[in-house]
């Protein structure tokens, strides 16, 4: 198949320059649009900027007076008796609509058995860059936050200038941290790759901090992700229907991971895993086709069959059995490979000027003893 990624990468650089300015209005003016927060849902402010405040208030606690709601409810809960989060009844004000239809086109996949590639953004921060990549033919952008040094307010402004693209912003976090996954949630992302998991406690944690209650314990903090920009406008609201389409990638890179491999695959909230085929052989010592490698690349594999879940690798394994989840190359590869293809002959035959830089550099003299 022939690639013309620098013929797409130009004519949707083209595209987008004029709407990266405005993914950054929309970053900046839907992030904070249309939310309902635990801060501000005791008012609504107009547009004049008034703010209007409830004043009804039937089943308040007495002024004054301790209400002992921590041992007895009020007539008609559904949760009698002393308080108790672990038999806590979960309510179904955010229950996705009985005939809610899945959303977002990776997991639509996912749940095919089809194969689902992520091209990686590692170094950029340009909106026009993450906007020629996204629209290139993958199915989401793999947006490197482990091992790049930006911040999430670039993640923010590159996701902005194009959300609706044909690939869908997905992201590795830097960590399994409430704070990185909270910022990529509420940035918009649908699909979070969570990098060196190492126990289930670890993945049950990240599950948590990813999906809104019942299932996780993720805060409604509002965030671009609820604009109308985004997903706000979706069948059935985000809100109440962002569990059933968010895709977890859970990688496994470690010995110790590996043996709560299927364990970790079991975690109700992870769609796949992914045998990390870098670290894997860093952390065991081992070369890719060695029979010491291959065994733990197998583990990973043994796991996502028994637990039923997708099991994800690099670009390079498209043809191994059962993969069907890859990382394919950064947006450097993706242009080198793209000119390679348009150029054909042409590429690297510049000639050689017999002086200034580019001159062919002559070799040192050696030196005998």
């Amino acid at each position: 198949m022939k690639r013309r990624f620098p013929t797409v990468a130009l004519m949707a650089a083209l595209g987008v320059a004029a709407t990266a300015a405005l993914g950054v209005l929309i970053f900046q003016a839907h992030g904070q649009a249309n939310q309902t927060t635990e801060d501000t849902s005791g008012g609504r402010t107009s547009r004049s900027g008034e703010v209007h405040y409830s004043t009804d208030f039937p089943l308040a606690a007495q002024t004054g007076q301790d209400s002992n709601a921590i041992n007895q409810a009020p007539s008609g809960a559904v949760n009698q008796g002393p308080l108790n989060p672990a038999d806590w009844k979960f309510g179904d004000a955010f229950n996705p609509p009985p005939d809610a239809k899945i959303w977002n086109p990776v997991m639509i996949k996912m749940m095919k058995g089809e194969k689902v590639t992520g091209g990686t953004v590692f170094w950029s921060d340009s909106p026009q860059t993450y906007c020629a990549m996204a629209n290139a033919g993958y199915d989401f952008i793999w947006t490197e936050m482990q091992h790049s040094p930006r911040g999430w307010e670039d993640v923010g402004h590159m996701w902005a200038a194009c959300p609706h693209a044909k690939a869908v912003p997905g992201v590795r976090i830097p960590l399994a941290e409430e704070h990185a996954i909270q910022q990529a949630v509420d940035l918009g992302a649908l699909v979070v790759v969570v990098p060196t998991v190492r126990s289930v406690q670890q993945a049950v944690f990240a599950r948590n901090m990813a999906f809104f209650p019942p299932l996780g314990d993720r805060s409604l903090g509002g965030g671009q992700a609820f604009s109308s920009a985004f997903w706000g406008k979706v069948p059935g609201g985000y809100r109440d229907t962002i569990n059933q389409n968010l895709v977890m990638i859970d990688m496994i890179e470690t010995l110790p991971a590996l043996m709560e491999a299927k364990q970790i695959a079991a975690v109700p909230g992870v769609t796949a895993i992914f045998a990390a085929s870098g670290d894997l052989g860093n952390r065991s010592g081992y070369m890719r086709g060695s029979p010491d490698y291959e065994r733990l690349i197998n583990v990973v594999h043994d796991a996502a069959l028994a637990e039923h879940k997708r099991l994800c690798g690099p670009i390079a394994w498209l043809n191994r059995p059962d993969f069907t989840c890859f990382q394919a190359g950064s947006e450097e590869s993706a242009i080198m490979r793209g000119v390679a293809d348009e150029l054909g002959p042409l590429k690297d035959t510049q000639p050689v000027p017999e002086v200034g830089p580019y001159a062919k550099k002559s070799e040192p003299a050696e030196h005998g003893n």
